[in-house]
Protein backbone atom coordinates (compact mmCIF):
# COMPACT_ATOMS: atom_id res chain seq x y z
CA UNK A 1 0.00 0.00 0.00
CA UNK A 2 2.55 2.63 1.08
CA UNK A 3 5.17 3.29 -1.61
CA UNK A 4 7.45 5.38 0.57
CA UNK A 5 10.50 3.34 1.58
CA UNK A 6 11.15 2.60 5.24
CA UNK A 7 14.81 3.59 4.82
CA UNK A 8 13.79 6.86 3.17
CA UNK A 9 11.76 7.80 6.26
CA UNK A 10 14.76 7.08 8.46
CA UNK A 11 17.01 9.23 6.27
CA UNK A 12 14.63 12.20 6.32
CA UNK A 13 14.24 11.97 10.10
CA UNK A 14 18.01 11.76 10.51
CA UNK A 15 18.46 14.83 8.28
CA UNK A 16 15.95 16.77 10.38
CA UNK A 17 17.71 15.82 13.61
CA UNK A 18 20.98 17.13 12.23
CA UNK A 19 19.32 20.47 11.43
CA UNK A 20 18.04 21.05 14.97
CA UNK A 21 19.93 23.97 16.49
CA UNK A 22 20.92 24.26 20.16
CA UNK A 23 18.06 26.68 20.76
CA UNK A 24 15.40 24.40 19.25
CA UNK A 25 13.49 21.82 21.25
CA UNK A 26 12.32 19.93 18.16
CA UNK A 27 11.92 20.13 14.38
CA UNK A 28 8.67 19.36 12.55
CA UNK A 29 9.13 16.91 9.68
CA UNK A 30 6.46 16.32 7.04
CA UNK A 31 6.74 13.46 4.53
CA UNK A 32 4.18 13.03 1.72
CA UNK A 33 3.99 10.14 -0.70
CA UNK A 34 1.58 9.17 -3.43
CA UNK A 35 -0.19 5.88 -2.74
CA UNK A 36 -2.78 3.57 -4.24
CA UNK A 37 -6.36 4.74 -3.85
CA UNK A 38 -7.79 4.12 -0.41
CA UNK A 39 -11.28 4.84 0.91
CA UNK A 40 -11.47 7.93 3.15
CA UNK A 41 -14.09 6.44 5.48
CA UNK A 42 -12.06 3.23 5.85
CA UNK A 43 -9.07 5.33 6.90
CA UNK A 44 -11.22 7.33 9.33
CA UNK A 45 -12.61 4.15 10.89
CA UNK A 46 -9.15 2.59 11.15
CA UNK A 47 -8.11 5.30 13.61
CA UNK A 48 -10.48 3.84 16.22
CA UNK A 49 -7.92 1.11 16.81
CA UNK A 50 -5.17 3.55 17.83
CA UNK A 51 -7.44 5.82 19.91
CA UNK A 52 -6.45 9.11 18.31
CA UNK A 53 -8.67 12.08 17.49
CA UNK A 54 -9.97 12.29 13.93
CA UNK A 55 -10.87 14.98 11.43
CA UNK A 56 -12.85 14.48 8.22
CA UNK A 57 -13.43 16.92 5.36
CA UNK A 58 -14.81 16.65 1.85
CA UNK A 59 -15.81 19.35 -0.58
CA UNK A 60 -19.23 19.81 -2.15
CA UNK A 61 -18.14 18.03 -5.37
CA UNK A 62 -17.00 14.96 -3.40
CA UNK A 63 -13.76 14.80 -5.40
CA UNK A 64 -11.51 16.02 -2.59
CA UNK A 65 -11.12 14.41 0.85
CA UNK A 66 -8.93 15.05 3.87
CA UNK A 67 -8.79 12.66 6.82
CA UNK A 68 -6.52 13.65 9.70
CA UNK A 69 -5.52 11.28 12.50
CA UNK A 70 -3.99 12.43 15.79
CA UNK A 71 -2.25 15.74 16.30
CA UNK A 72 1.41 16.57 16.05
CA UNK A 73 0.82 20.28 16.63
CA UNK A 74 -2.04 22.51 17.78
CA UNK A 75 -2.52 26.16 16.89
CA UNK A 76 -4.54 27.92 19.59
CA UNK A 77 -5.30 31.64 19.54
CA UNK A 78 -7.67 33.08 22.13
CA UNK A 79 -7.02 36.78 21.53
CA UNK A 80 -6.54 38.39 18.10
CA UNK A 81 -7.44 34.97 16.80
CA UNK A 82 -7.10 35.71 13.07
CA UNK A 83 -3.72 37.43 13.25
CA UNK A 84 -2.56 35.03 15.98
CA UNK A 85 -3.44 31.97 13.93
CA UNK A 86 -1.90 33.46 10.78
CA UNK A 87 1.37 34.23 12.58
CA UNK A 88 1.56 30.80 14.23
CA UNK A 89 0.98 29.11 10.86
CA UNK A 90 3.76 31.11 9.20
CA UNK A 91 6.15 30.35 12.07
CA UNK A 92 5.48 26.61 11.75
CA UNK A 93 6.16 26.58 8.01
CA UNK A 94 9.34 28.63 8.34
CA UNK A 95 10.95 26.01 10.59
CA UNK A 96 9.53 22.77 9.17
CA UNK A 97 11.32 20.28 6.95
CA UNK A 98 8.80 19.38 4.24
CA UNK A 99 9.30 16.48 1.84
CA UNK A 100 6.50 16.82 -0.72
CA UNK A 101 7.39 16.46 -4.43
CA UNK A 102 3.73 16.62 -5.48
CA UNK A 103 2.39 19.95 -4.16
CA UNK A 104 -1.17 18.80 -4.80
CA UNK A 105 -3.79 20.70 -2.74
CA UNK A 106 -4.17 19.12 0.69
CA UNK A 107 -0.65 17.66 0.82
CA UNK A 108 2.45 18.67 2.76
CA UNK A 109 1.71 20.29 6.10
CA UNK A 110 -2.04 20.75 6.44
CA UNK A 111 -3.88 22.40 9.33
CA UNK A 112 -7.57 21.60 9.88
CA UNK A 113 -9.85 23.36 12.33
CA UNK A 114 -12.19 26.21 13.01
CA UNK A 115 -13.20 29.12 15.18
CA UNK A 116 -16.00 30.11 17.52
CA UNK A 117 -18.81 32.22 16.08
CA UNK A 118 -18.51 35.03 18.63
CA UNK A 119 -15.44 35.37 20.89
CA UNK A 120 -17.32 37.87 23.07
CA UNK A 121 -20.03 35.35 23.95
CA UNK A 122 -19.52 33.59 27.28
CA UNK A 123 -18.77 29.95 26.34
CA UNK A 124 -21.02 27.20 27.69
CA UNK A 125 -19.96 23.83 29.05
CA UNK A 126 -20.98 21.84 25.97
CA UNK A 127 -18.36 23.65 23.87
CA UNK A 128 -15.52 23.28 26.38
CA UNK A 129 -13.40 21.16 23.98
CA UNK A 130 -13.62 23.72 21.16
CA UNK A 131 -11.48 26.83 21.55
CA UNK A 132 -11.87 30.32 20.06
CA UNK A 133 -9.46 29.37 17.28
CA UNK A 134 -8.28 25.78 17.18
CA UNK A 135 -6.33 24.20 14.31
CA UNK A 136 -4.62 20.81 14.30
CA UNK A 137 -1.75 19.51 12.21
CA UNK A 138 -2.45 15.75 12.19
CA UNK A 139 0.15 13.04 12.69
CA UNK A 140 -1.23 11.10 9.73
CA UNK A 141 -3.17 12.53 6.81
CA UNK A 142 -4.93 10.88 3.89
CA UNK A 143 -5.56 13.27 0.97
CA UNK A 144 -7.71 12.32 -2.00
CA UNK A 145 -7.76 14.72 -4.95
CA UNK A 146 -9.86 13.39 -7.82
CA UNK A 147 -8.10 10.19 -8.95
CA UNK A 148 -4.94 10.74 -6.90
CA UNK A 149 -4.33 9.63 -3.32
CA UNK A 150 -1.60 10.80 -0.92
CA UNK A 151 -0.42 9.87 2.55
CA UNK A 152 1.40 12.36 4.76
CA UNK A 153 3.24 11.68 8.01
CA UNK A 154 4.00 14.62 10.29
CA UNK A 155 6.37 14.07 13.20
CA UNK A 156 8.22 16.12 15.80
CA UNK A 157 11.84 15.01 16.04
CA UNK A 158 14.28 15.86 18.85
CA UNK A 159 18.07 15.76 19.14
CA UNK A 160 18.14 12.51 21.08
CA UNK A 161 15.54 10.65 18.95
CA UNK A 162 16.52 7.42 17.19
CA UNK A 163 15.49 7.52 13.50
CA UNK A 164 15.04 3.75 13.24
CA UNK A 165 12.78 3.64 16.26
CA UNK A 166 10.59 6.48 14.96
CA UNK A 167 10.38 4.94 11.48
CA UNK A 168 9.35 1.58 12.96
CA UNK A 169 6.54 3.22 14.95
CA UNK A 170 5.29 5.06 11.85
CA UNK A 171 5.25 1.77 9.94
CA UNK A 172 3.30 0.07 12.76
CA UNK A 173 0.57 2.74 12.76
CA UNK A 174 0.40 2.70 8.94
CA UNK A 175 -0.45 -1.00 8.98
CA UNK A 176 -3.36 -0.35 11.35
CA UNK A 177 -4.73 2.66 9.47
CA UNK A 178 -4.59 0.94 6.09
CA UNK A 179 -6.14 -2.30 7.26
CA UNK A 180 -9.59 -2.67 5.69
CA UNK A 181 -11.86 -1.93 8.63
CA UNK A 182 -15.47 -3.01 8.29
CA UNK A 183 -17.63 0.10 8.31
CA UNK A 184 -20.23 0.06 11.05
CA UNK A 185 -23.84 0.40 9.94
CA UNK A 186 -25.74 1.84 12.87
CA UNK A 187 -29.44 2.51 13.22
CA UNK A 188 -29.70 5.21 15.83
CA UNK A 189 -33.00 5.78 17.57
CA UNK A 190 -33.92 9.10 19.15
CA UNK A 191 -35.28 8.36 22.60
CA UNK A 192 -35.77 11.96 23.67
CA UNK A 193 -35.95 15.24 21.78
CA UNK A 194 -35.87 18.56 23.61
CA UNK A 195 -36.41 21.85 21.79
CA UNK A 196 -34.55 24.49 23.76
CA UNK A 197 -36.94 27.34 24.68
CA UNK A 198 -39.04 27.39 21.45
CA UNK A 199 -41.64 29.89 22.75
CA UNK A 200 -38.93 32.20 24.05
CA UNK A 201 -37.20 31.93 20.67
CA UNK A 202 -40.35 33.05 18.84
CA UNK A 203 -40.64 35.99 21.23
CA UNK A 204 -37.02 36.86 20.43
CA UNK A 205 -37.91 36.88 16.73
CA UNK A 206 -40.74 39.29 17.51
CA UNK A 207 -38.41 41.50 19.53
CA UNK A 208 -35.89 41.47 16.67
CA UNK A 209 -38.54 42.67 14.20
CA UNK A 210 -39.38 45.51 16.59
CA UNK A 211 -35.71 46.53 16.77
CA UNK A 212 -35.52 46.47 12.98
CA UNK A 213 -38.68 48.55 12.60
CA UNK A 214 -37.11 51.10 14.96
CA UNK A 215 -34.12 51.35 12.61
CA UNK A 216 -31.63 49.71 14.99
CA UNK A 217 -30.75 47.01 12.43
CA UNK A 218 -31.78 45.83 8.96
CA UNK A 219 -31.49 42.10 9.58
CA UNK A 220 -30.77 39.87 12.59
CA UNK A 221 -30.05 36.15 12.26
CA UNK A 222 -31.37 34.07 15.15
CA UNK A 223 -30.43 30.44 15.80
CA UNK A 224 -31.93 27.81 18.04
CA UNK A 225 -30.97 24.40 19.43
CA UNK A 226 -32.49 20.93 19.70
CA UNK A 227 -31.01 18.42 22.16
CA UNK A 228 -31.28 14.71 21.33
CA UNK A 229 -30.84 11.55 23.40
CA UNK A 230 -30.07 8.30 21.52
CA UNK A 231 -30.49 4.63 22.33
CA UNK A 232 -26.70 4.16 22.15
CA UNK A 233 -23.44 5.99 21.56
CA UNK A 234 -23.41 7.50 18.06
CA UNK A 235 -20.91 6.06 15.58
CA UNK A 236 -19.29 9.03 13.85
CA UNK A 237 -18.25 6.90 10.87
CA UNK A 238 -21.84 5.75 10.40
CA UNK A 239 -23.15 9.32 10.58
CA UNK A 240 -20.54 10.45 8.04
CA UNK A 241 -21.49 7.63 5.69
CA UNK A 242 -25.15 8.67 5.82
CA UNK A 243 -24.27 12.32 5.24
CA UNK A 244 -22.20 11.38 2.20
CA UNK A 245 -25.16 9.42 0.84
CA UNK A 246 -27.83 12.03 1.51
CA UNK A 247 -26.09 15.41 1.07
CA UNK A 248 -24.39 15.29 -2.35
CA UNK A 249 -23.90 19.07 -2.79
CA UNK A 250 -22.60 19.88 0.67
CA UNK A 251 -19.28 19.98 2.48
CA UNK A 252 -19.18 17.06 4.93
CA UNK A 253 -17.05 17.61 8.02
CA UNK A 254 -16.24 16.11 11.41
CA UNK A 255 -13.91 17.55 14.06
CA UNK A 256 -13.31 15.29 17.03
CA UNK A 257 -12.12 16.88 20.27
CA UNK A 258 -11.89 14.47 23.19
CA UNK A 259 -15.20 12.59 23.43
CA UNK A 260 -17.07 15.22 21.40
CA UNK A 261 -17.47 15.56 17.65
CA UNK A 262 -18.71 18.60 15.73
CA UNK A 263 -20.16 17.17 12.53
CA UNK A 264 -22.31 18.41 9.70
CA UNK A 265 -23.13 18.92 6.04
CA UNK A 266 -22.94 22.57 5.07
CA UNK A 267 -23.65 23.91 1.57
CA UNK A 268 -22.08 27.27 2.32
CA UNK A 269 -18.54 27.99 1.20
CA UNK A 270 -16.85 30.95 2.87
CA UNK A 271 -13.73 31.14 0.70
CA UNK A 272 -11.51 28.85 -1.35
CA UNK A 273 -7.88 29.62 -2.20
CA UNK A 274 -5.81 28.05 -4.98
CA UNK A 275 -2.49 29.91 -4.93
CA UNK A 276 -3.51 33.54 -5.63
CA UNK A 277 -7.01 32.68 -6.93
CA UNK A 278 -9.99 33.15 -4.59
CA UNK A 279 -13.60 31.99 -4.78
CA UNK A 280 -16.30 33.00 -2.33
CA UNK A 281 -19.99 32.22 -2.65
CA UNK A 282 -23.19 33.73 -1.40
CA UNK A 283 -25.79 31.15 -0.36
CA UNK A 284 -28.65 33.04 1.26
CA UNK A 285 -32.39 32.77 0.71
CA UNK A 286 -34.00 29.40 1.37
CA UNK A 287 -37.02 27.36 0.22
CA UNK A 288 -37.99 23.67 0.47
CA UNK A 289 -37.74 21.20 -2.43
CA UNK A 290 -40.90 20.25 -4.29
CA UNK A 291 -42.44 16.78 -4.27
CA UNK A 292 -42.54 16.73 -8.08
CA UNK A 293 -40.25 18.23 -10.73
CA UNK A 294 -42.95 20.72 -11.69
CA UNK A 295 -43.58 21.79 -8.08
CA UNK A 296 -39.83 22.00 -7.45
CA UNK A 297 -39.36 24.28 -10.46
CA UNK A 298 -42.25 26.51 -9.34
CA UNK A 299 -40.86 26.84 -5.80
CA UNK A 300 -37.47 27.76 -7.25
CA UNK A 301 -39.06 30.38 -9.50
CA UNK A 302 -40.90 31.89 -6.53
CA UNK A 303 -37.66 31.93 -4.52
CA UNK A 304 -35.89 33.81 -7.32
CA UNK A 305 -38.61 36.50 -7.26
CA UNK A 306 -39.34 36.62 -3.52
CA UNK A 307 -38.56 40.15 -2.18
CA UNK A 308 -37.58 38.98 1.34
CA UNK A 309 -35.19 36.29 0.10
CA UNK A 310 -33.70 38.46 -2.65
CA UNK A 311 -33.08 41.24 -0.14
CA UNK A 312 -31.48 38.79 2.29
CA UNK A 313 -29.32 37.42 -0.53
CA UNK A 314 -28.22 40.86 -1.69
CA UNK A 315 -27.13 41.74 1.87
CA UNK A 316 -24.63 38.90 1.69
CA UNK A 317 -23.45 39.58 -1.88
CA UNK A 318 -22.64 43.21 -1.09
CA UNK A 319 -20.89 42.27 2.15
CA UNK A 320 -18.68 39.70 0.39
CA UNK A 321 -17.78 42.23 -2.28
CA UNK A 322 -16.87 44.89 0.29
CA UNK A 323 -14.94 42.40 2.44
CA UNK A 324 -12.73 41.25 -0.43
CA UNK A 325 -12.05 44.39 -2.47
CA UNK A 326 -9.26 45.79 -0.24
CA UNK A 327 -7.31 42.52 -0.40
CA UNK A 328 -7.95 41.54 -4.00
CA UNK A 329 -7.85 42.54 -7.64
CA UNK A 330 -9.99 41.33 -10.57
CA UNK A 331 -13.12 41.09 -8.40
CA UNK A 332 -16.07 39.67 -10.38
CA UNK A 333 -19.70 39.44 -9.14
CA UNK A 334 -22.64 38.26 -11.33
CA UNK A 335 -25.67 40.56 -11.46
CA UNK A 336 -28.26 37.93 -10.48
CA UNK A 337 -28.33 34.73 -8.41
CA UNK A 338 -29.26 31.25 -9.59
CA UNK A 339 -30.90 28.34 -7.76
CA UNK A 340 -28.61 25.94 -5.87
CA UNK A 341 -30.53 22.70 -5.11
CA UNK A 342 -29.82 20.41 -2.15
CA UNK A 343 -31.61 17.23 -1.07
CA UNK A 344 -33.96 18.94 1.42
CA UNK A 345 -33.63 22.61 0.48
CA UNK A 346 -32.86 25.01 -2.34
CA UNK A 347 -31.02 28.31 -2.04
CA UNK A 348 -30.19 31.46 -3.97
CA UNK A 349 -26.53 31.27 -5.10
CA UNK A 350 -24.00 33.84 -6.36
CA UNK A 351 -20.25 33.10 -6.88
CA UNK A 352 -17.62 35.81 -6.32
CA UNK A 353 -14.11 35.43 -7.79
CA UNK A 354 -10.95 37.50 -7.24
CA UNK A 355 -7.14 37.49 -7.19
CA UNK A 356 -5.45 37.75 -3.78
CA UNK A 357 -2.92 40.57 -3.52
CA UNK A 358 0.63 39.63 -2.54
CA UNK A 359 1.32 39.62 1.21
CA UNK A 360 -2.18 38.65 2.29
CA UNK A 361 -3.42 35.36 3.72
CA UNK A 362 -6.65 33.39 3.58
CA UNK A 363 -7.09 34.45 7.24
CA UNK A 364 -7.28 38.11 6.16
CA UNK A 365 -10.24 37.24 3.95
CA UNK A 366 -11.93 35.08 6.60
CA UNK A 367 -11.61 37.83 9.19
CA UNK A 368 -13.37 40.27 6.87
CA UNK A 369 -16.04 37.81 5.73
CA UNK A 370 -17.05 36.46 9.13
CA UNK A 371 -19.81 36.65 10.12
CA UNK A 372 -21.65 37.03 6.83
CA UNK A 373 -25.09 38.68 6.94
CA UNK A 374 -26.50 35.18 6.38
CA UNK A 375 -25.27 34.16 9.86
CA UNK A 376 -25.05 37.43 11.77
CA UNK A 377 -27.11 40.18 10.20
CA UNK A 378 -26.80 43.77 9.05
CA UNK A 379 -25.18 45.96 10.32
CA UNK A 380 -22.77 43.43 11.80
CA UNK A 381 -22.01 44.97 15.21
CA UNK A 382 -25.61 45.86 15.97
CA UNK A 383 -26.94 42.43 14.98
CA UNK A 384 -24.20 40.62 16.93
CA UNK A 385 -24.95 42.69 20.03
CA UNK A 386 -28.61 41.67 19.82
CA UNK A 387 -27.70 37.99 19.31
CA UNK A 388 -25.26 38.10 22.22
CA UNK A 389 -27.89 39.50 24.57
CA UNK A 390 -31.05 37.70 23.49
CA UNK A 391 -30.21 34.33 21.89
CA UNK A 392 -30.90 31.40 24.23
CA UNK A 393 -27.79 29.38 23.35
CA UNK A 394 -24.03 29.44 22.83
CA UNK A 395 -23.35 28.91 19.13
CA UNK A 396 -19.80 27.70 19.73
CA UNK A 397 -18.45 26.67 16.31
CA UNK A 398 -21.93 26.69 14.74
CA UNK A 399 -22.13 29.34 11.99
CA UNK A 400 -18.37 29.95 12.20
CA UNK A 401 -15.48 29.35 9.76
CA UNK A 402 -14.23 25.75 9.54
CA UNK A 403 -11.78 24.31 7.04
CA UNK A 404 -8.17 23.68 6.12
CA UNK A 405 -5.04 25.22 4.62
CA UNK A 406 -1.79 23.71 3.37
CA UNK A 407 1.87 24.62 2.93
CA UNK A 408 1.30 25.02 -0.85
CA UNK A 409 -0.88 28.16 -0.47
CA UNK A 410 -4.17 26.33 -0.89
CA UNK A 411 -7.11 26.13 1.45
CA UNK A 412 -10.86 26.19 1.79
CA UNK A 413 -13.26 27.30 4.50
CA UNK A 414 -16.98 26.77 4.85
CA UNK A 415 -19.61 28.15 7.22
CA UNK A 416 -20.53 25.51 9.81
CA UNK A 417 -24.29 25.32 9.41
CA UNK A 418 -26.53 22.21 9.16
CA UNK A 419 -24.48 20.80 12.01
CA UNK A 420 -24.53 18.95 15.31
CA UNK A 421 -22.32 18.58 18.35
CA UNK A 422 -22.37 14.84 19.09
CA UNK A 423 -21.45 13.86 22.64
CA UNK A 424 -21.67 10.11 23.07
CA UNK A 425 -25.36 9.21 23.44
CA UNK A 426 -26.49 12.81 23.06
CA UNK A 427 -26.27 15.61 20.52
CA UNK A 428 -27.16 19.26 20.06
CA UNK A 429 -28.45 20.35 16.64
CA UNK A 430 -28.39 23.97 15.47
CA UNK A 431 -30.34 25.96 12.86
CA UNK A 432 -31.03 29.63 12.24
CA UNK A 433 -32.88 32.07 9.99
CA UNK A 434 -32.66 35.70 8.94
CA UNK A 435 -35.15 38.03 10.60
CA UNK A 436 -36.21 41.22 8.78
CA UNK A 437 -38.90 43.78 9.60
CA UNK A 438 -41.83 41.79 8.15
CA UNK A 439 -40.74 38.39 9.51
CA UNK A 440 -43.40 36.18 11.07
CA UNK A 441 -42.16 34.24 14.16
CA UNK A 442 -44.15 31.14 13.25
CA UNK A 443 -42.88 31.11 9.67
CA UNK A 444 -39.28 31.58 10.85
CA UNK A 445 -39.74 28.74 13.33
CA UNK A 446 -40.91 26.46 10.50
CA UNK A 447 -37.90 27.50 8.39
CA UNK A 448 -35.55 26.35 11.14
CA UNK A 449 -37.42 23.03 11.32
CA UNK A 450 -36.63 22.52 7.62
CA UNK A 451 -32.97 23.35 8.24
CA UNK A 452 -32.76 20.77 11.05
CA UNK A 453 -33.72 18.00 8.60
CA UNK A 454 -30.30 17.15 7.10
CA UNK A 455 -28.84 16.30 10.51
CA UNK A 456 -32.02 14.88 12.03
CA UNK A 457 -32.37 12.44 9.15
CA UNK A 458 -28.93 10.88 9.79
CA UNK A 459 -29.29 10.84 13.56
CA UNK A 460 -32.39 8.69 13.80
CA UNK A 461 -35.03 11.27 12.88
CA UNK A 462 -37.74 10.84 10.28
Amino acid sequence: MIEIKHRQVEELIEKAIQKISKDEEYRLVSITNKIENFDALQFFEGAKHIEKSRTFWTNSDKDFYLVGIGQVYEILAEESRFTGTKKAWRDILSKALIYNPYESPGTGIVALGGMAFDPKKEPSAIWSNYKQSHFTIPEFLLSVNKDDCYFTVNIQVRKDDLPTQLANEIERVERILFAHSELEIQDLTIQFKNEIAPFEWKNTVKKATEEICQGKAEKIVLAREIRLKFNERASITSVLRKLLETQPNSYIFAFEKGNDCFIGATPERLVKREKEHLLSTCLAGTAPRGKTAEEDKQIGKELLHDPKNRKEHDFVVQMIKQAMEDYCTDLEVPNNPVIYPLRNLQHLYTPVTATLKQGYSIFDIIENLHPTPALGGTPTEESLAFIREHEHMDRGWYGAPIGWLDSNQNGEFAVAIRSALVQGEEASLFAGCGVVKDSDPEAEYEETNIKFLPMLSVLGGQ
